[in-house]
């Protein structure tokens, strides 16, 4: 057999999380393998068991500095059920508030903070420019559009999640706190020029793909399924709904299915190189079952959203193609069509007087197990829980958007490397292909990791003179 070289990005650079790309290549060049590995170990799963069930919320959130608020509404969701309550109007349109405040700064850090580089420098430009000083520097505009978008995204959540990261404000049974008048004031004055902002920032984005629109259509595109939650009337839903999922040419699989089913729909695969499950659907098995989640399945998978601007934008990009859209840089375009979305949505919501007053938590008859599921900004969510006697969560598991993703990040990053990389000299250029199209997909590598069996442990005791007194170990096996 051909000795193979092995060539690694460690660490993928400008995406939440810690993650690494590695290729297999012969001596001629010639692309073996190409996988994204997740060596980030984090064990939510593990050591929310024996925690009391109010606990939940606040301390999965702590799975990311980015995306807390998603998974604050998700465990809330699936406590709910624990709880016996319906959450009330009020809590709903609360959430729903948190929910796009939450879309709107995550969509923005993204795409102007870590994927804008790319796009307006090119993939293998000067890496000393491609970065976000860079854009400061030269696009400020865009660079300051950036900043006011995810500010204001922050001061709603601030107001109504009660601080911009890591707060507290849904619960199970409903949400701790109304929304005070004067900030909704505040908001509903900012938000002219908030969605002047959006609607630049959907132009910006359809322009840079449109302008380069063969590189576009095919890097990284690997047909594949895709699955996102909708209202019962085909309406993107990023917060209810039930479980829709279309194959790559856009045929409906399902539609409609309790989200609380997901075990029926969804197995996951664990495969020894990476600390990220791989699932897929379940009557499909691994090899066709894989699917896409986030804004460019949702975009497609959805029959119409729900405000009049982000809606006119969604046909235009849909209009795009002929055919479904399986492009990981389409992503971005769609990404910002979903900050219009979030942003007519918040205003929307900031003129119903139920977020000033009403009852905030419901409770009723206690379960002992409960699922939440919702889009989070990189995709379905979900999070189910099982609950003792005695209050204790005795299980958990989490499917989070980026794990559903994760197949599709490894045929993408396959793609390119046998598109651009296979037979040629590897330059740091054509390896941040690899980059650009991990970082289509917006992953929150934090979030996704789980554990496979037992991670070592290795404890050592130190005298004050800093000399080993005693060393205890406990291997994986």
């Amino acid at each position: 057999m051909t000795d193979l070289r092995r060539i690694a990005i460690d660490p993928v650079s400008r995406v939440e999380g810690h993650g690494k790309v590695t290729l297999l290549l012969d001596d001629a060049g010639h692309v073996h393998e190409a996988r994204l590995h997740i060596v980030e170990f984090r064990g939510f799963e593990a050591f929310i068991v024996g925690r009391p069930y109010w606990e939940v919320p606040v301390v999965v959130q702590r799975l990311c500095g980015i995306c807390p608020v998603s998974h604050n509404l998700c465990a809330s969701k699936a406590l709910d059920a624990v709880v016996g309550g319906v959450p009330p109007p009020s809590a709903v349109k609360l959430r729903r508030l948190m929910h796009a405040g939450q879309m709107l700064q995550s969509h923005a850090l993204h795409f102007f903070h870590l994927a804008s580089p790319d796009l307006l420098f090119g993939f293998d430009s000067d890496v000393a420019k491609r970065n976000l000083m860079g854009l400061v520097e030269s696009h400020p505009e865009i660079a300051k559009q950036g900043v006011m978008l995810r500010k204001f995204g922050q001061q709603v959540l601030e107001a109504v999640y009660g601080k911009r990261i890591h707060g507290t404000g849904a619960i199970p049974g409903g949400v701790n706190k109304h929304l005070a008048l004067a900030d909704r004031d505040t908001f509903l004055s900012q938000l002219p020029q908030v969605k002047t902002w959006a609607l630049e920032a959907v132009a910006l984005a359809r322009q840079l793909t449109e302008s380069n629109m063969a590189r576009h259509v095919g890097f990284g595109a690997v047909p594949s399924n895709l699955l996102s939650l909708v209202a019962a009337d085909g309406t993107l839903d990023l917060y209810d709904g039930g479980l829709r999922a279309k194959d790559a040419e856009g045929r409906v699989l399902f539609d409609g299915l309790d989200a609380s089913t997901y075990r029926q729909l969804i197995q996951e695969e664990v495969r020894p190189w990476s600390y990220m499950k791989f699932p897929y659907l379940s009557a499909m098995g691994p090899e066709a079952g894989w699917y896409k989640v986030g804004p460019l399945a949702r975009l497609q998978v959805c029959d119409r959203l729900s405000t009049p601007l982000a809606e006119a934008a969604r046909r235009e990009f849909i209009a795009s193609s002929p055919s479904t859209i399986h492009a990981p840089l389409a992503s971005h375009w769609a990404r910002l069509i979903e900050l219009l979305h979030s942003a007519e949505e918040i205003e929307l919501l900031l003129h119903d007087e139920d977020l000033l007053h009403g009852d905030l938590v419901s409770t009723g008859q206690r379960q002992r197990e409960g699922v939440g599921v919702i889009e989070a900004p990189r995709g379905t969510l979900i999070h189910h829980y099982e609950v003792n006697e005695d209050d204790l969560v005795t299980r958990c598991n989490l499917i989070v958007s980026t794990t559903n993703n994760n197949q599709a990040m490894n045929e993408a990053i396959r793609s390119v490397a046998h598109q651009y990389l296979d037979g040629h000299s590897v330059t740091e250029g054509l390896l941040n292909h690899l980059e650009v199209a991990v970082r289509a997909f917006d992953p929150c590598l934090s979030c996704a990791t789980h554990a496979m069996g037992q991670m070592p442990l290795e404890v050592t005791l130190l005298d004050a003179a800093g000399t080993v007194v005693d060393v205890m170990r406990r291997d994986a096996s």
